[in-house]
């Protein structure tokens, strides 16, 4: 397992981090002064349209996504996902506004994928071109308020063929972006085949926002966090709600399967980031502790903060191990085949980013609970990230079976 950075990594890494430095990180007051002010709006402030229009510049754009093929081929970089860790790694120390500066935000790179690899032409023109050039953002709606989404194959949403249309009747919620006025499409899963096998029964079916018998009825909170650089998380109910037939993705009932190959790269692009949330949180730490003194001793020189700091670097580094051995593998051999990897990732990663950031706040004492830094809302993310995409116990069920189906290395072991 090679891990060596190439030479297009080390490049693009040394372009971002002056990107960061010179532009992203000094925005970051800008755009929360911007929602101050603004407390009803959702989406990014203004600032945006200058970090995007500088990213472009740089050659730092729509880093996350693989080579998609023409037309599309010269607004993507292609990179590898071991040559896109590290720079994912770095926009994690301003999750709220780096990705998108980027055109590397979820939900939309997932969904540039996957209509790259399943849409019609006409589904490609129509909405590829416009978020492969930021122009618009799009919404994935999977999981529901009423079953156990945790389990995939429980979505009962209808989706009712009725001749030359799709018509959805169901509620949906967690669809982020769902607020914002850029987003413009929905994919929504549903039922097309209520009996069939439950891998068969579900389709993807791309709905217009805006389209009748679509209605936004909230955003749900974050920990308390409206998240309204993301847009939100919408509750949304389709009611009646009609589009054309021509607006499957993909194949029917393999709404199931096309999700999946969606979620795998997009679970280890959320621990990439992380790890640069993880990072940003022992900065935070290291920072307070050389400034404060207590009983005439610098934290610093407190055993017990040196613990915190000690901890949190061994377990961040092993945690990115982990990271890069997943990327690796799904460059090598595919998302399926590294489906355990990316597992052991996604339960390692947001609960270690986690911890790490609440002893961050207890560093920086009653400060950190407020607004006034960024480690609340990064503890509420990685908090956010032990659920969305899969919750912790879904992955540890995974990587369970394989061990018990496993054979041991000794007989008798």
């Amino acid at each position: 397992m090679d891990l060596t950075p190439t030479a297009r990594a080390c490049d693009l890494r040394e372009r971002l981090v002056d990107f960061m430095q010179g532009h992203v990180l000094p925005a970051e007051p800008v755009a929360a002064a911007h929602h101050a002010a603004h407390p009803t709006s959702w989406g990014q402030p203004p600032v945006m349209k200058d970090l995007k229009a500088e990213a472009r510049r740089r050659g730092l754009w729509n880093l996350a996504l693989p080579t998609l093929g023409e037309p599309d081929a010269e607004t993507v970089v292609g990179l590898t996902n071991l040559e896109y860790a590290p720079l994912a790694e770095i926009t994690g120390w301003s999750p709220h506004l780096a990705p998108e500066a980027l055109n590397c935000s979820p939900p939309d790179t997932g969904n540039m994928e996957i209509l790259a690899r399943f849409g019609t032409p006409e589904q490609r023109r129509r909405w590829l071109a416009p978020l492969l050039a930021g122009e618009i953002r799009s919404i994935f709606s999977m999981t529901e308020p009423d079953v156990a989404s945790s389990d995939a194959t429980n979505i009962r949403l209808a989706i009712r063929d009725d001749g030359d249309s799709w018509v959805l009747d169901g509620r949906k919620w967690w669809s982020t972006a769902a607020l914002r006025a850029e987003a413009a499409v929905a994919m929504v899963m549903g039922v097309t085949d209520p009996e069939a096998a439950p891998g068969g029964r579900h389709s993807l079916v791309l709905v217009p926002t805006g389209t009748p018998g679509m209605r936004v009825l909230r955003s749900t909170t974050v920990l308390g966090f409206a998240d309204r650089y993301e847009g939100g998380h919408g509750e949304i109910a389709f009611e009646g709600c009609r589009v054309p037939k021509e607006n499957l993705l993909g194949d029917r009932g393999a709404g199931f399967a096309i999700a999946q190959t969606r979620l795998g790269p997009g679970r280890i692009h959320h621990c990439m980031r992380l790890i640069g949330s993880g990072e940003r949180a022992i900065a935070a730490m290291v920072a307070r502790a050389r400034t404060r003194t207590t009983w005439g001793v610098p934290l610093a020189e407190q055993g017990v903060i040196q613990q915190y700091v000690a901890d949190a670097r061994v377990e961040l580094d092993a945690a990115r191990l982990l990271v890069l051995r997943a990327a690796w593998r799904m460059d090598r051999d595919g998302a399926k085949a590294a489906r355990h990897d990316i597992a052991a990732a996604k339960v390692k990663v947001p609960a270690t980013v986690k911890r790490i950031v609440d002893d961050a706040i207890q560093v920086r004492g009653g400060a950190g609970l407020s607004q006034d830094t960024v480690l609340a809302r990064l503890y509420a993310h990685a908090r956010f990230l032990q659920i969305a995409d899969g919750p912790d116990e879904v992955h540890r069920r995974s990587l369970a079976r394989a061990e018990f189906g496993a054979e041991p290395l000794f007989v008798g072991a």
